[in-house]
Formats: structure tokens, sequence, C-alpha cells
């Protein structure tokens, strides 16, 4: 029932954004040399590999695996649009795509990158590696990037333990209002937290 909806919404939304895809491709490649779309390796369902897709908001030589939060000067490499983009969050849109093709869902963790190798594993112990990863979680909505790994999980872990239809609306409803709001994107490296976060 999920697939269905992921793949319902995914395709009616593909079709009315087709007007704001066709505006950002156009600034992008006004703005900045290199592709369109910018592609990642991450870490799937049953930890299957796959390649991510976003609209590029870095320049092409720029990290390219490394979390944009972890770069000593995230500055120098992100383009004259891309910083809006990633605070609008407006970069995710082709993951629309990830989601028609299978690899991802509209709600579910967000995939590790293919090195986070601490990040993989903790989420082996708590089985959230046997999920479809999604655009947004519950992790995103309490935190995203601003959280500890280990943080990180534990919301991970909440969500494999109490995933319904009416927590996924929840996490969408909130979604929008983070994203308004621009809470909890983080670029360049930052003292890891040490106080206790409440699930």
């Amino acid at each position: 029932m999920k697939r269905f909806f992921d793949l319902l919404f995914s395709i009616i939304f593909a079709v009315l954004l087709l007007p704001v895809f066709g505006v950002l491709i156009a600034i992008i490649k006004l703005t900045s040399k290199g592709p369109i779309i910018f592609k990642q390796r991450r870490i799937g369902k049953d930890k299957k590999e796959f390649n991510i897709y976003k609209f590029r908001t870095m320049y092409i030589d720029a990290p390219k695996d490394v979390p944009t939060h972890l770069l000593e000067n995230p500055d120098k490499f992100i383009t004259p649009i891309g910083k809006f983009l990633r605070k609008t969050s407006l970069d995710e849109l082709p993951q629309i795509f990830n989601i028609i093709k299978g690899d991802m869902s509209i709600v579910g963790p967000r995939p590790a990158l293919y090195n986070q190798y601490d990040l993989i594993s903790l989420r082996d112990q708590c089985g959230v590696n046997l999920l479809r990863p999604g655009i947004t979680g519950w992790a995103q909505i309490n935190g995203r990037d601003e959280l500890p790994i280990p943080v990180k999980v534990e919301f991970d872990r909440y969500y494999v333990i109490n995933r319904s239809l009416w927590l996924d609306i929840k996490i969408i409803y909130k979604t929008a209002f983070s994203v308004i709001l621009g809470k909890g994107v983080v670029e360049g490296k930052q003292e890891e937290k040490k106080e206790v976060v409440k699930i």
C-alpha cells in the first residue's frame, strides 16, 4: 500500500512540478558550469547501493562523498543558487524519480552515504537498513543535520518501531513547516552536541 501511494503521488508531483523543474534547470545551467543533476552513492533498502539524484548545488570541484555539514569551509564550494536550493530543499526534488524507480519512499530514514560506516553499522542494530529510505523522515523533522549520529539513529529506530500511515502523514505535515522555516540545515563542520535528546 505504501509503495502504491509513493508511486501515485510521485508521478502526480513530477507532472505538476515540470514548470518548476524547467526554471531551476535553467538557473543552475546559467550560474555555474557542470551537470544539472548531482548523483551520489547511497545505501538503500537491505543495504543495496543506489545513486540518489539532486539538483547540483556545488561547484564540480567540491568533495563528492563528504556530507556538507562536515566540510571545513562549505561556502567556497556552494554555487550562487545552491544555498537557496539547499535552504528550501528544492535540491531534493529530483528524488521524485528515485521514488518512481523504487530506490526511495516519500517517508523513511534518510539514505546514508555509502562510506558512512558508523551510521550504517548502528542502523543495522535497529533494523533501519531493512526499510526503503525516504526523502523525509522522523529524524529530518527532529533536527536534520544538527543531530549527532547516535541520536539520529535513535530517531530512526523510533520510526522502525512505530511506523504507520498516520506517522507518515505527521512527518509530511511537519516537513512542510521545517522547509518553510529552514530548520535543521547546517553547512560546515559543527561541534558534536553532548546533550541528551528526548525521542
